[in-house]
């Protein structure tokens, strides 16, 4: 129990160290439609909020096709991160890129086509917000490849530990905004028009910030066009497009509601929820963040095959995650008020009103949808794929779009409002049944919900989890080690080997890793044994230390030196070393 609740920590620490970085790039999107709706409200009218509204739907219909290319490529890179096959990492990097490219032109085209054409009928017959609408969509269009692009880049550079590069981006891409949304709209007066260039052409300066990175030569992912395989994309599709579907969903959802709130409402009831929504995507960065920090562990873990930090992960998501998101609802909804005079100061109009109900009933659906979000996100990763479907489909269209259908000759406008935690109860209950159904038993334990196979990983029998804090704790690990690998018939040969193993390769970081800072550390150890094999993981926070650049350079020194990284490296069957997400993992097979 000590052990697993060691791993636990490190996982936690990992998660809510990420987390913040993570947060900021979720909210990037969510800056722009905030600022733009403060701009439009302020500077342009009331019009102008329902061209951001209508619009809302285009721009989640690009957002999925994003996320099934981020999606899948993060997962399956993950995989392939946790299998330690980076050619295949390098492939699904390049194939991610350029296959964003293309979709991207295409997408500016047609939103471009759209805009000066008047082609955006199918989004709004009113002919005062029609013409609005048109100007906002050409200046959308310029930000498309550079939205998508950066999404890409933002991912991948979570992958490779340099979110910091992000966060540097996404603090000037708000500045920016901000900047030129003042220059365009209040200054030149460019309306719409000017509300559009504004983010889009900050999203250019987003992209530019990440990628300059991939043009440095310091990246271990790179562009490789001319080794370019598609054999990857049908992979990277069957895994993103489940999850992305609740995009897809969302964009039918949209039409649905805005459709819904047009006739029992009116535009007044899409400026309102334009108002809203725009507010609430701020805060919806929070779980954002949380869900893709999840989804990188979850995807290495999925490909390491480790029981014990894939279920850890969703601990942390059930024990802190969902605390704090249930404090910041309550934050959200204390503040209704000031929050809607933001874009509306007159208490008299309908719209005021139909705000402030919205900020104070969305807030409630948030702890709820970080659940389906995280075991969509598994399914995903784990191949679960009528799970990921149904949620997706419950959570995307059938539910906000079936209550509000039910409720709006009712109650209005706040039945918009009260779907949405009405969705979060029937997406919690789906994910409870469908484990019920699948292990003919109700779940008791974070196993059972997530209705892992049995033949996931090593069982518990045969594998034993260690953790290590000083050195006295390596010697006496190292002793378990051997009688774990003698208890399950490995011969004596083998077992003194990986009693050595773990003994040097975490002996060594205890010394150096751990006297690096004033830190405190722990080394996570796991032995497994599967298919007659010994497996060895070792994972530690502390700086990265590659043993096997370690072992190349004791080639050529006094023999003396590091003769237990020699012998580790000559008798062990396979040696592999990463660094992910800011762990050292050493995997040693004997």
């Amino acid at each position: 129990m000590k052990e697993q609740a060691a791993n636990a920590r490190m996982v936690t620490k990992l998660l809510f160290r990420l987390l913040p970085i993570q947060i900021l790039l979720a909210a990037v999107g969510a800056v722009n439609g905030l600022v733009s709706s403060f701009f439009a409200s302020n500077y342009v009218g009331i019009d102008a909020m329902s061209a951001v509204g209508l619009y809302s739907p285009l721009n989640m219909l690009i957002s999925s096709v994003s996320t099934v290319l981020v999606g899948g490529s993060v997962i399956l890179c993950g995989k392939y991160m946790g299998e330690n096959r980076k050619d295949r990492m390098q492939n699904v990097f390049s194939l991610n890129l350029v296959t964003s490219a293309l979709i991207a032109l295409l997408f500016t085209v047609l939103v471009l086509a759209m805009g000066v054409f008047d082609l955006s009928g199918f989004l709004t017959k009113d002919g005062t917000v029609r013409p609005i609408l048109n100007r906002y969509l050409t200046g959308q269009a310029i930000g498309i490849f550079p939205l998508m692009l950066g999404n890409s880049f933002a991912a991948f550079l979570s992958l490779e530990n340099k979110g910091r590069r992000t966060f540097a981006a996404s603090l000037i891409y708000i500045l920016i905004n901000v900047l030129l949304n003042f220059l365009l709209v209040q200054i030149f007066q460019l309306e719409a028009l000017g509300l559009a260039l504004a983010s889009s052409l900050g999203m250019w300066v987003f992209m530019g910030v990440q990628a300059q990175f991939y043009f440095s030569g310091k990246s271990h992912l790179r562009l490789r066009v001319r080794s370019l395989s598609f054999s990857d994309i049908g992979e990277i599709l069957r895994i993103g497009i489940p999850g992305a579907l609740s995009n897809v969903y969302q964009t039918v959802r949209g039409l649905i509601v805005n459709n819904l709130l047009t006739s029992f409402v009116g535009s007044v009831g899409i400026s309102a929820f334009a108002a809203a929504d725009n507010v609430m995507r701020i805060f919806w960065s929070v779980p954002v963040g949380m869900l893709a920090v999840s989804r990188m562990l979850i995807s290495v873990s999925v490909g390491e095959e480790d029981r014990q930090t894939l279920t850890d992960v969703m601990r942390v998501m059930f024990k802190r995650f969902l605390p704090l998101q249930t404090a910041i609802s309550a934050v959200i909804i204390l503040c209704a008020v000031p929050l809607t005079r933001i874009f509306f100061q007159d208490p008299a109009e309908s719209v005021y009103m139909m705000t402030v109900w919205g900020l104070r009933i969305l807030p409630t659906c948030m702890p709820l949808s970080i659940i389906c979000m995280h075991f969509t996100c598994y399914g995903q990763a784990s191949g679960k794929h009528f799970l990921v479907h149904l949620l997706g489909l419950l959570d995307g269209v059938v539910c906000v779009a079936g209550f509000t259908a039910l409720l709006i000759p009712v109650l209005g406008m706040n039945s918009v409002y009260i779907a949405n935690p009405l969705n979060g109860l029937v997406t919690t209950l789906t994910i409870l049944v469908y484990a019920w159904v699948r292990k003919k038993k109700f779940p008791r334990n974070m196993d059972d919900l997530m209705v892992i196979p049995d033949s996931f990983g090593a069982s518990k029998s045969d594998r034993m989890d260690l953790s290590v804090r000083s050195i006295e704790d390596v010697v006496s690990i190292s002793a378990q080690i051997r009688r774990f690998c003698l208890e399950h018939g490995i011969d004596k040969r083998r077992a003194n080997l990986a009693g050595l193993a773990m003994e040097e390769m975490a002996g060594n970081v205890v010394d150096h890793g751990f006297t690096k800072d004033k830190k405190n550390h722990s080394i996570d150890v796991r032995v497994a044994h599967k298919n007659d094999d010994v497996i060895l993981c070792i994972k530690d926070d502390c700086v990265p230390f590659d043993p096997g650049e370690r072992q190349k350079i004791a080639e050529n020194d006094d023999p003396a030196k590091n003769i237990g990284i020699r012998l580790v490296f000559k008798t062990a069957r396979d040696v592999q070393y990463q660094n992910i997400l800011g762990l050292n993992v050493l995997t040693i097979r004997i």
